[in-house]
């Protein structure tokens, strides 16, 4: 196996390769002093400086204590079954030296996409047979990117009759050695995490290839209730979430931590406690996702309401109000048809009426009065005319957080990670406010589209989360690539308003496991959450460089649970068993039936079951228990990143056979 990158994820991506798969992995990344992040010097230096202090010292007891262990990803650590090749860029020569045309599987991670693609593109030619895995953030492109590289193999093997069995007899072990591609996007994998984090009761949503996965976090059952049928249990809840030195529910929490998969027993046992929430699929079903906005114009088009003040519109009914009012008066007084009243008193309005001399006293003032409504008229809509150009003209630029506004999120930074994140909040119709530093960030255009306020800005310098009303926030999430940046300013907001909730990217998932019990110990009746992105996506990764189709992941507390496509055949421990028999509690559940292919769903809904809400689009989710899975079927499971490398190594040891 060999990985490339550039920052923490191939690194945590590495050590999940050894460490679970128990892989040789060769590492390629840039010198070590290029990857030095640059120190930033903020208002808080001195509290910040404080923390880490306190951060540091707290990692270093408990790892001497016999604690956790240290990041099996940190990049200065020379752990077994690993090769490191230092190199500023994946050239021809350097893949060469690293084995990649004897590798099996590689991982092209680096944060530039361009890079990532040229890299694919020498390697595919390097050895056809390569299984690639590439990082890659623009989706559309990584659609083609995919279609290509996936050509190319095939022709490079239709051209070598001998190379397809040469490489799968040379990779028996590697579910079939097949030379795919797989794009992902760490993006897309953490900015759902962040936000189901930092807005309590969001779901937890796994979308790709047309196929959506939704699950929900329940809150423990009271007395008496019971858990909900035909629903499965993904993972239940941490059992001591309320303690402030608790660790978030990490891989080391023991049994009080989340479990993952658990069994009916457990899940009664949950119920029957009341200590413990849980996670439940809600739905599994093809669905064709959002359609991005296109054409000439997108962004520029407001809607009617916000095209004038909501003043301007007050006066504009109040006017309209009296013009209705004169006419009904018209017709009191002259007894005329109520549309000619109107007309008359429109007439008057816009002074093109004859004066009504010789008329009734009434009428006179009717007319002198619709005069006077004319007059006032003109500056209103002389005002109207100006708010909405002046609208238009504004569309495409960036808005300002506007006055009063009160329970939004604020998010700091608009890169890749923050531009995904934004996109989720607003499609949940949660109101934003955007911190960004760069005038020229990815995610402006994305936030000038979506009409989002944005404050520019440095947040270490004064008066740049004010402008954001974090005074008045709901939660703060800090998304920017920098760690010190986003722990200054959760620091600062907490000084402001400590009851806050506040969300946090950290490089290192054991250092965001310190910084989260020491923030929770200082405010236990606040919500405080940090998360590492590399944590987070390196187990998708690593599933795809071993022949899995990784559909997604979602986070439960600081454990990772995976969506894999899985044909039966060749899998002893799902083929010829029943759905009941092949659930093995902590490691797999077979989760829906894809009802396209082989048996097409027959005898799958007998007797009601199975008739679930996936059915109708070729997706059976609500599969009964007795269920036998055969060669044929195509199933969709959720696995843990334990149970998936079992049955990448049960297939392997069966292939070898």
């Amino acid at each position: 196996m060999v990985v490339c990158g550039d920052d923490g994820l191939a690194h945590r991506l590495a050590a999940e390769l050894r460490g679970v798969y128990e892989e040789q992995v060769t590492l390629v990344v840039p010198p070590s002093e290029r990857a030095v992040r640059p120190p930033v010097v903020g208002r808080a230096r001195a509290v910040s400086a404080a923390l880490l202090d306190r951060v540091v010292s707290a990692a270093v007891n408990r790892a001497a204590a016999g604690g956790a262990p240290a990041a099996s990803g940190a990049p200065d650590e020379a752990a077994a079954g690993q090769r490191t090749l230092e190199a500023v860029e994946a050239t021809e020569a350097v893949l060469a030296e690293a084995g990649v045309e004897r590798a099996a599987a590689l991982a092209l991670v680096y944060d530039d996409d361009e890079t990532n693609i040229r890299a694919a593109l020498t390697a595919r030619r390097l050895n056809p047979r390569l299984r690639l895995v590439l990082r890659l953030y623009n989706r559309r492109l990584g659609q083609h990117i995919e279609e290509l590289l996936d050509q190319a193999a095939a022709l490079a093997a239709a051209g070598d009759p001998g190379s397809g069995d040469a490489g799968r007899g040379g990779h028996a072990g590697y579910a079939g050695g097949d030379a795919s591609t797989t794009v992902l996007s760490d993006a897309d994998t953490a900015a759902p995490a962040l936000v189901a984090t930092a807005v309590v009761g969001t779901s937890k949503v796994v979308q790709t290839n047309g196929l959506l996965l939704r699950a929900v976090e329940r809150p423990p059952y009271g007395p008496g209730e019971a858990g909900e049928p035909g629903r499965p249990t993904l993972a239940l809840l941490s059992a001591n979430g309320g303690d402030p030195a608790f660790a978030d529910g990490s891989e080391t929490s023991g049994d009080q931590g989340p479990l993952l998969l658990p069994d009916a027993a457990a899940v009664r046992e949950a119920a029957a406690t009341g200590r413990r929430g849980s996670v439940v699929l809600e739905q599994v079903a093809y669905s064709a996702g959002p359609t991005p906005p296109s054409g000439r114009g997108v962004g520029v088009r407001a809607p009617l309401a916000s095209l004038f003040s909501r003043r301007l519109r007050w006066s504009l009914a109040g006017l309209v109000g009296c013009v209705f009012a004169l006419a009904v008066a018209l017709w009191l007084v002259t007894g005329i048809h109520p549309l000619g009243a109107l007309y008359l008193t429109l007439l008057d309005l816009f002074a093109v009426n004859d004066p009504a001399i010789g008329a009734s006293t009434e009428r006179q003032v009717l007319q002198l009065l619709s005069g006077l409504m004319g007059l006032l008229l003109l500056p209103v809509l002389l005002a109207a005319v100006l708010e909405a150009l002046g609208t238009f003209r504004g569309a495409g630029s960036l808005r300002r957080p506007p006055r009063g506004l009160g329970g939004h999120v604020v998010l700091l930074g608009l890169g890749k990670i923050g531009t995904r994140v934004l996109t989720r909040l607003r499609e949940l119709n949660i109101p934003v406010v955007c911190v960004e530093a760069g005038p020229e960030a990815r995610g402006l255009a994305v936030a000038r589209r979506l009409r989002v306020p944005v404050v520019l800005g440095d947040v270490t310098q004064e008066g740049v989360l004010e402008a954001a009303k974090i005074h008045r926030a709901h939660a703060l999430l800090a998304v920017t690539s920098s760690d010190t940046t986003n722990l200054e300013a959760a620091l600062y907001a907490r000084s402001l308003r400590p009851e806050l909730g506040v969300v946090l990217r950290l490089y290192d998932d054991d250092f965001a496991t310190a910084v989260y019990r020491t923030l929770r110990a200082a405010h236990p009746q606040a919500l405080t959450r940090s998360r590492s992105v590399s944590h987070l996506a390196a187990p998708s990764f690593a599933g795809a460089m071993m022949g899995r189709q990784i559909l997604g992941a979602i986070p439960v507390e600081r454990r990772v649970l995976l969506f894999a496509a899985l044909d039966v055949a060749g899998h002893a421990q799902l083929e010829g068993r029943t759905v009941g028999e092949a659930f093995r509690p902590g490691y797999w559940r077979v989760l829906a039936l894809d009802s396209g292919r082989g048996r097409s769903g027959a005898g799958v809904g007998e007797g009601g079951a199975g008739g679930g809400a996936g059915g109708a689009s070729g997706l059976v989710w609500d599969l009964p228990d007795t269920y036998v899975l055969r060669g044929v079927d195509r199933v969709v499971l959720a696995a843990t990143r334990r149970g998936l490398a079992e049955l990448v190594r049960r297939r392997r040891g069966g292939s070898g056979a």
